[in-house]
């Protein structure tokens, strides 16, 4: 472990990591691992062991130990405070692996009995609607800060942390690329909140006349999937390759117009796409919300974290 006096980070390499998880028990099976990866995700069981599971440990500590400042309040105000879930935000470029780092934190704290009930949301279901987003002409920036209905997840945000007894979130869907007409997701008092997104981390533009209150000021643990641009990049476009073979294969499929493409044209074009959208939002947008994390998972070019900065406190 490492901890330079500028940063406000204490720094770990993959090994030292490994050995926090202390006596942490592994309840997944190679059968759980494959339904939870991602596409074109390669985590193991041994880096759940060595990478996930002390993370699980390191998040129910501060979900007992904020659980008992809640208790605290509860006791003072007369237990007229309700059950407030423990909120984590998890943050990162597109293809980084934030989905499968959601599930795999889902699966695993779920097994700590103080906490049984977690749920997970992604903030894709506060998309605008394409119809919105044409009219606007912002289909091409989908999954930039201005394609999220920010109102109605903050909304959402505020309703889940003030112990709402039922919260509901809108449904996106990957297949046809749009959000899912009269389909919610209902959250029902859970104890945990996994909310997984591109943006999630940030906290405006630095224009005075924006949004004053953001997403992050909800969260009680903010974690960010890094990893150096070139590497995510090529994650990207084998991801593509993969959709054009399944995914797209699907007359339903928004993208079923690329599942002829060849290998060298579909290249071309995920490539195109990284240029001026992905990587774009990845620059201007997501990478400069790294800081704001109370833990980074440092990725190298095989997709095996490497190394974990957690903020001092």
């Amino acid at each position: 472990m490492s901890a330079d006096t500028v940063t406000p980070f204490l720094t770990f390499t993959h090994e030292e990591w490994g050995k926090l998880r202390a006596a942490t028990p592994l309840t997944l099976t190679e059968a759980d691992l494959a339904r939870l990866r991602g596409l074109n995700d390669m985590v193991s069981l041994a880096e759940v062991e060595e990478i996930y599971l002390p993370l699980s440990r390191l998040l129910n500590l501060y979900v007992v130990a904020t659980q008992g400042l809640h208790a605290a309040s509860a006791t003072f105000l007369g237990n007229l405070t309700a059950k407030v879930p423990f909120v984590i935000g998890i943050g990162g470029s597109v293809a980084v692996g934030k989905s499968t780092t959601a599930r795999l934190l889902q699966a695993l704290l779920a097994q700590w009995p103080n906490h049984p009930k977690v749920d997970l949301i992604t903030t894709d279901g506060f998309l605008y609607p394409n119809q919105v987003l044409e009219a606007r002409g912002l289909l091409n920036r989908k999954g930039f800060p201005e394609s999220y209905d920010q109102r109605a997840l903050l909304r959402f945000m505020a309703d889940l942390k003030a112990g709402q007894p039922e919260v509901q979130a809108p449904v996106y869907s990957h297949v046809i690329y749009d959000i899912v007409p009269d389909e919610t997701l209902v959250v029902r008092r859970p104890d945990i909140v996994i909310v997984e997104g591109l943006n999630v981390l940030q906290t405006g533009d630095g224009h005075p006349d924006r949004l004053r209150t953001f997403v992050s000021d909800f969260f009680d643990f903010g974690i960010y999937v890094d990893a150096a641009e070139p590497d995510v990049e090529q994650w990207f476009l084998a991801r593509f390759l993969t959709l054009r073979d399944t995914v797209f294969q699907d007359p339903n499929s928004y993208f079923h117009k690329f599942a002829a493409l060849t290998e060298a044209e579909a290249i071309t074009m995920a490539s195109n796409v990284w240029r001026e959208i992905n990587g774009r939002n990845l620059r201007e947008n997501i990478l400069p919300t790294r800081e704001r994390a109370t833990l980074i998972l440092e990725k190298g070019p095989d997709h095996r974290v490497r190394s974990v900065r957690l903020r001092k406190l």
